[in-house]
């Protein structure tokens, strides 16, 4: 192939990927490549009903300096919610009104939360803050990953359901 159909091999294959990617922003599609749920393909199905705990869910983080500083240690990756953030995918542990309290683990209305080891240090061994505890406020949520390194709720406490993106809901996905 001569380099004239290099080049132009090379542009419409950038051109079907983009729209792809397009499609799939549109249409409600996005990868995850953190491992605090498994690795894969996933659809954002939007909310019908009142959210309950359990519920796994797309969120946009709000544009704080916390997040901010998150996003500096690399716990954040890049994306289209406000402050440049990606969404997180996490599992609503608390809703408004229950009680958060934050040792060695997370206990919710007294019962610890399942997973929710509160880790000192990150991985480079910088230290990590646990949000103080408290009542979830109405319109936030608490969210979590059993994930022993997920930087959710643990750190940065409630956050506002105004992020809320919609259910996670796996197309195609896989644990490593």
């Amino acid at each position: 192939m001569n380099r004239r159909g290099v080049i132009a091999f090379a542009a419409a294959s950038a051109t079907v990927m983009a729209a792809l990617a397009a499609i799939g922003i549109i249409g409600g599609i996005r990868l995850n490549l953190t491992p605090s749920e498994p690795l894969g393909i996933w659809r954002i199905e939007p909310v019908s009903r009142d959210l309950l705990v359990g519920d796994l869910v797309f969120i946009c983080p709000p544009a704080t300096p916390q997040f901010q500083k998150a996003w500096l240690r690399g716990y954040l990756r890049r994306g289209l919610c406000a402050g440049g953030f990606a969404p997180l995918i996490k599992t609503v542990a608390a809703l408004p009104g229950q009680s958060i309290a934050i040792g060695d683990t997370v206990r919710i209305d007294g019962a610890v939360l399942s997973a929710s080891r509160v880790s000192k240090s990150d991985g480079q061994g910088r230290p990590m803050i646990p949000y103080s505890g408290g009542i979830v406020p109405p319109g936030h949520m608490f969210l979590h990953s059993s994930f022993a390194s997920s930087y959710d709720s643990r750190y940065f406490g409630p956050v506002p359901d105004s992020g809320l993106l919609g259910l996670a809901r796996p197309i195609l996905t896989f644990d490593p």
